[in-house]
């Protein structure tokens, strides 16, 4: 939740996720975040969205670095992932004042950054979160990479496995559709790749604690 966390030195946080959306300010230091919206290295001044349920894992760097954690409004809009503030003091100052303005703050005042793929194993992880339905065996194939290199080098860069990073994408782009759109349940299981709605129902359960229909019914 809100509050400022240390990252040490060197060390490294296993993937996990959260049940919010929220903002990390990096006051101080540096780290590399990898990600489902990709991987980062930020520094002090920038910040990472990060949308409900995503999940990430963090490595520190020599320094250490000190985040200011800010959760963001449930029914905020905004594209995940890293951006940079011209004035991070002036949002560290208004969090410890009022946290739901800085939030605020924060989200008109952040300048996003363009996605720039260093190696494989990022643009690997933007083809799943943008296709659900890629088969990993054809695009080894295609980029000329044996399929256990890729699934080493990727799980890792990101803490997990091509498949369970694909799954997770496709469980969250589910739940997304369950909550903003009226479209049939068993049409966003086709669509998104799932074997059936079952399918979809339990990753959508295991994701977010909740079934579809009970994510529907609170709209």
């Amino acid at each position: 939740m809100n509050g400022k966390e240390i990252v040490p030195s060197f060390g490294k946080a296993g993937r996990h996720s959260h049940g919010y959306a929220f903002a990390a300010l990096i006051l101080k230091g540096g780290y590399e975040e990898s990600g489902d919206a990709g991987r980062f290295d930020v520094r002090e001044g920038d910040v990472i969205l990060h949308e409900r349920f995503e999940a990430h894992c963090n490595r520190g760097s020599p320094f250490g670095a000190v985040i200011l954690h800010i959760v963001l409004p449930g029914d905020s809009e905004f594209q995940s992932g890293a951006g940079q503030l011209a004035d991070p003091d002036l949002i560290a100052r208004e969090a410890e004042r009022n946290p739901a303005s800085a939030a605020v703050l924060l989200l008109q005042t952040t300048a996003m950054k363009q996605a720039q793929f260093r190696d494989w194993p990022e643009q690997l992880a933007a083809e799943l979160s943008r296709n659900t339905a890629l088969n990993l065996t054809a695009w080894s194939n295609e980029q000329g990479i044996a399929p256990w290199t890729v699934s080493r080098g990727f799980e890792s860069v990101f803490g997990v496995s091509p498949s369970a990073f694909r799954a997770a994408a496709r469980a969250r782009r589910a739940w997304q559709a369950i909550r903003t759109s009226r479209e049939p349940l068993v049409d966003i299981a086709a669509r998104l790749g799932f074997a059936d709605q079952a399918h979809m129902t339990r990753s959508v359960r295991c994701l977010t604690g909740r079934a579809p229909r009970a994510w529907r019914a609170c709209k």
